[in-house]
């Protein structure tokens, strides 16, 4: 990719709207832009961070048999009638009627499509387990948006539905989902936590939240030695609110934020009883289906990222999320021929090796290339100019470590193959 025809919306200053770092950093780097209070639209490098993510997401859940669907966004009020939800979600749940006043909603969360689409083509425990997963759109009518992308109105999530025919099989799914999480996150090179929670609105009898740890999260949590423990919601239900610090200080429990970027719950009827998805056992009884639900928040894990990971220059992504591997800068290319035909050399070899490369072709001073590319945060920039031309080598800067090494052109793509 070049920037001759990939946009970079880089800007010198920090809005004041922005209150948290990964906001500020966001739209500074031009990953997002707001069209509206909690509405983001996700411009080219936003985009490119999104489906590192998404890709990440939808190899784990192949890997433990989660099949990929697309449900609609708009969803039918007498689907949230069936489950009793339409009257206990409340005013964040934005109901809309079409042309013939027909009563919708915009889908917050996806139980009730999910149950109903299940009910309708599975009869009998044969056809189970079943495990679905979609990533996309939401949309929840926030009080008061915030903190970007954090807590928008709109948002991208993958959300996950499994169904069963006892206990033993929910469980087992349960794991699976709660391991293919922790794989998940290790993989996006996340700080992050698993914790007790509490179910909310969605339901079910046991549910964990899966955090990623930063000052600025919006989650109290309460971690042992190993770094397990339980939301603060649920501290104040086990323990009692008055014997709370009591309980801290006697098991030496240490007080944490976290953003809350992964949910997994133990759903069992709660849905199917209401909406009557039965299946036929093999003892020819009727009995409802068990459900597990498993959420990913992926526009916030981005937000998270960059609450872990930044400095005074900007963004510094970890690589399996980078919108680059590396980008390459050349100095004056366009006032010398020899510089630019040095880099396109280097550019075409690392394309046809899948390097993920930005080449950038602008006009522009050097200073003015290395502080977009080190506010945007890609891992490795690569310096081509006079010098390096000369002695046929790159100069190499680590944002990370900020250092700076020349290096041989077959050593460069060695490290990237």
């Amino acid at each position: 990719m070049k920037t001759s025809h990939f946009p970079i919306f880089t800007l010198k200053d920090i809005p004041s709207e922005a209150e948290l770092i990964s906001h500020k950093l966001m739209i500074k780097s031009g990953i997002v832009r707001q069209l509206s209070s909690g509405l983001y639209t996700w411009l080219p490098l936003g985009h490119r961070i999104l489906e590192k993510i998404k890709k990440i997401i939808r190899e784990e859940m192949n890997s433990i048999g989660s099949t990929e669907i697309t449900m609609p966004l708009i969803q039918p009020a007498e689907l949230w009638k069936e489950s009793g939800r339409w009257d206990e979600y409340g005013p964040e749940l934005l109901r809309i009627n079409d042309r013939h006043e027909r009563e919708y909603c915009f889908g917050p969360t996806f139980e009730e499509v999910i149950t109903d689409l299940i009910r309708k083509e599975v009869s009998s425990y044969k056809q189970l387990p079943i495990n679905l997963f979609q990533i996309s759109t939401k949309f929840r009518d926030e009080i008061r948006p915030r903190f970007g992308v954090m807590r928008a109105r709109e948002f991208v999530m993958k959300d996950s539905y499994s169904f069963h025919n006892n206990e033993e099989c929910l469980n087992n799914a349960y794991k699976n989902y709660a391991a293919a999480y922790e794989k998940i996150f290790k993989r996006l090179m996340l700080d992050f936590t698993t914790v007790e929670a509490d179910s909310g609105n969605i339901g079910g009898n046991e549910s964990h939240e899966f955090h990623v740890i930063a000052d600025t999260g919006e989650d109290d949590l309460l971690l042992d030695k190993s770094s397990q423990g339980m939301n603060f919601e649920i501290a104040k239900t086990k323990y009692g609110e008055n014997d709370l610090q009591k309980i801290i200080k006697e098991n030496d429990l240490k007080h944490v934020k976290g953003i809350e970027v992964g949910h997994i719950f133990k759903l069992g009827d709660k849905y199917s009883s209401k909406m009557k998805a039965e299946i036929t056992t093999k003892e020819s009884k009727k009995i409802n289906l068990l459900m597990g639900c498993y959420g990913i928040g992926v526009s916030r894990i981005v937000a998270a990222a960059i609450e872990q990971n930044n400095d005074d220059k900007g963004i510094i992504w970890p690589s399996s999320i980078s919108p680059f591997d590396i980008a390459l800068i050349e100095i004056d290319g366009h006032k010398d021929k020899s510089i630019r035909d040095f880099t396109t050399t280097i550019y075409k070899k690392m394309k046809e090796l899948n390097i993920d490369v930005i080449y950038d072709d602008r006009d522009s001073k050097l200073g003015s290339k290395l502080t977009d590319w080190e506010l945007i945060g890609i891992p490795t920039l690569a310096i081509i100019g006079s010098k390096e031309v000369k002695n046929n080598v790159v100069t190499l800067k680590n944002r990370i470590k900020d250092t700076k090494i020349e290096i041989t052109i077959e050593n460069l793509l060695d490290k990237f193959l």
